[in-house]
């Protein structure tokens, strides 16, 4: 008698083309069988030819459209949504907030109506994994330090703003219709692949360059005083796995590392991988209007569920980072 062949696992990534949606699908590659991933992209979205080489069926689509968005989930039933799609820019959102509201906000809610939709018409009934932020909590107190899920939300951004709602977003269609959400709230994370518009690859990707003889031997800072707990994003989107596996669904977790310190000791980390001779100069325009500058996670709740801890130091990191850049201008 013939054995029933066990049905792959569909996966659907919002975001798909983003830093961390192409870590999570390398992640799945290397690490699953019977998992057929989808990815939701818009038509002038990068490295499709890339993802569509590593087996991801693309899907064109938007989150500001709902009609897309139903068609697409209709159409795969998926088990598991990775909601990884964002404007995720802070200080971009200070520029842009409507926008910021838009896509985060709107977005998740089209999002999480088309997937109701499905679940009444095609009896459908996937785990949603909802990608808020460590932003909502805003400046805490050194008193609230390690940051809980249950700490108090400040957002100081209009970021932050619009990952409280659609944090929140994902408890109310939990509650309200059922749908398994669960939600993280993510401390900072990085890694090779990095925007540069964030601050440890922008400060790799200038000392790489300096090296290249591309620029100045002057690296430009921000705020050097902020203290974060930096992860490895590939041990985030191992994390992100084991969500969706082991933990309940209506909850919130915070995901994070632990290693941590300020934003000027990376910084130093960074310029000890390098012989050049570099010197560093704040500069005004990378300063926000309100900045977080305290952001230390108490992630035992996650931990206690999933057994995950952190496998990437943070030198190993900056290291894979710095050799990210420096490949570029080989290149």
């Amino acid at each position: 008698m013939e054995e029933n062949k066990r049905k792959a696992l569909i996966t659907l990534v919002t975001g798909v083309t983003g830093f961390v949606g192409g870590h999570l699908v390398d992640y799945i590659n290397q690490n699953m069988t019977d998992v057929e991933v989808h990815g939701l992209v818009r038509w002038r979205s990068r490295s499709q030819e890339e993802l569509m080489e590593k087996g991801v069926t693309l899907h064109l689509g938007d989150l500001n459209d709902l009609t897309s968005l139903t068609n697409t989930i209709a159409s795969i039933k998926p088990d598991y949504i990775f909601h990884l799609a964002a404007q995720s820019y802070v200080d971009q959102s200070f520029m842009a907030p409507a926008d910021t509201l838009k896509t985060n906000v709107i977005g998740t809610c089209n999002l999480l109506e088309a997937v109701k939709s499905a679940m009444e018409t095609h009896g459908i009934d996937p785990v949603v994994h909802i990608c808020s932020s460590s932003e909502v909590y805003g400046q805490v107190r050194p008193s609230e330090l390690p940051i809980k899920e249950s700490n108090q939300f400040r957002p100081a951004s209009p970021y932050a703003v619009s990952k409280t709602g659609e944090d929140m977003l994902g408890l109310q269609y939990y509650l309200s219709w059922g749908i398994k959400t669960i939600r993280t709230r993510s401390f900072t994370h990085t890694g090779p692949g990095r925007g540069e518009v964030f601050a440890l690859s922008s400060f790799a990707k200038q000392i790489a360059d300096i090296e290249a003889d591309k620029q100045y031997p002057i690296i430009n800072v921000g705020n050097l005083d902020s203290v974060r707990t930096i992860c490895d994003v590939r041990d985030m989107v191992r994390a992100y796995w084991l969500l969706v596996e082991r933990c309940n669904y209506g909850e919130v977790y915070n995901i994070g590392g632990n290693a941590t310190m300020t934003i000027g000791e990376a910084l130093d980390m960074l310029l000890g991988m390098s012989d050049k001779p570099i010197e560093i100069e704040v500069c005004e325009s990378r300063m926000r209007p309100s900045d977080v500058t305290l952001q230390v996670p108490d992630i035992s709740k996650f931990v206690a569920k999933t057994g995950w801890e952190p496998r990437y130091s943070v030198k190993q990191t900056l290291q894979d980072m710095l050799d990210y850049w420096r490949a570029k201008n080989v290149g």
